[in-house]
């Protein structure tokens, strides 16, 4: 008996060692925007592989640096880099999920969806011009609500961010003081005097919560992680939505991917009576030839595994995973150009 237990411990021990041995741990960092349903699917792919992924949620900006610098295996954006950017650096980019930039605010007494903007009352407020919630402009647009006198902070990113390149996209489609005054980025030079930065959408989340009166911009499932309260926005279409799967969907309907190199399209105030205005996709960065091709390898494997395995996992999370006829326009067009 003593023998056979033996046997099978070190039957055990080997079996643990091989598997050690075939593990491949991988890095990527950037955009906090998808970083819920990036973390989630890491954790179920490490329960089916026992290979590991790592993602720092740095911002935007931080994943461009670090892919750039070559200290990470895959860099992530939610403010895609144009074509000639991506030949300069021999790079290549695909979208792995798309979700939603809301407004939240932190007005005691109102519930997500009851109070409403639209894009120039929403850049008016960011432009510091509208100072106080009940000023007229928010309230002609919430017939019959009280709204308090409260003094108005805004929230912000203050690190390089794809979320605000998003929301900044959509105020200067919407609004041309904005476009004129302040523009679109993933760093701007924010006006209203009250304003106050938050590093992540997980620092905005943060200030917004703590701040009474407060208005900030967040990736969806930071506010339903939160219990934030959302405001409903007009879309191209002249309806007021709330944000949601359904209206993130209906904003991604009609996206023409091949039309834009890398596929950076951008998806806010698309048209459509569902649509909400300020969808976006995430993005993924890769080098055409990379340095360690094993991890690229291993990187495309965790990308595959999650287009085919993670779609109930994303929506679990409020974002929309990408359609079957997308996914497989990248594994044919974009993974190819890949050295393995």
């Amino acid at each position: 008996m003593r023998n056979k237990f033996l046997k099978l411990a070190l039957v055990g021990a080997l079996v643990s060692t091989s598997i050690s041995a075939m593990a491949i741990d991988i890095t990527g960092a950037g955009a906090s925007f998808p970083a819920p349903v990036y973390s989630k699917w890491a954790e179920e792919y490490q329960k089916v592989t026992k290979n590991k992924v790592n993602y720092a949620s740095i911002g935007s900006s931080g994943g461009i640096k670090q892919i750039r610098e070559k200290t990470v295996d895959f860099g992530a954006t939610d403010n895609p880099l144009k074509g000639a950017d991506l030949d300069k650096d021999g790079m290549v980019q695909f979208p792995a999920v798309i979700g939603g930039v809301v407004a939240v605010v932190n007005l005691p007494g109102f519930a997500p969806g009851e109070l409403k903007m639209d894009g120039d009352v929403l850049a008016a407020v960011f432009r510091g011009d509208i100072t106080n919630w009940n000023a007229p402009q928010i309230a002609s647009v919430n017939p019959g609500k009280k709204l308090p006198n409260q003094a108005i902070t805004v929230v912000t990113r203050s690190d390089g961010s794809g979320t605000t390149a998003v929301f900044t996209d959509y105020l200067s489609k919407v609004s041309k003081a904005w476009a004129d005054s302040v523009g679109q980025g993933a760093t701007v030079k924010w006006p209203a005097d009250s304003n106050v930065g938050g590093k992540g959408n997980e620092g905005v989340s943060a200030n917004v919560t703590r701040v009474k009166g407060s208005i900030g911009y967040v990736e969806y499932a930071y506010a339903k992680l939160n219990k934030m309260t959302t405001l409903q926005l007009k879309n191209a279409d002249g309806k007021y939505v709330s944000p949601s799967m359904d209206s993130f969907k209906a904003a991604a309907a009609g996206a023409n991917w091949s039309s834009v190199p890398g596929m950076g399209i951008s998806m806010t105030n698309q048209p459509g009576a569902a649509s909400w205005p300020i969808a976006a996709a995430s993005f993924i960065l890769m080098y055409k030839n990379p340095a360690n091709k094993e991890k690229s390898n291993e990187a495309l494997k965790f990308f595959e595994w999650a287009f085919k395995d993670g779609g109930k996992i994303a929506s679990d999370l409020e974002y929309v995973p990408l359609p079957a006829s997308v996914t497989d326009m990248i594994a044919k067009n974009v993974w190819t150009q890949i050295a393995k």
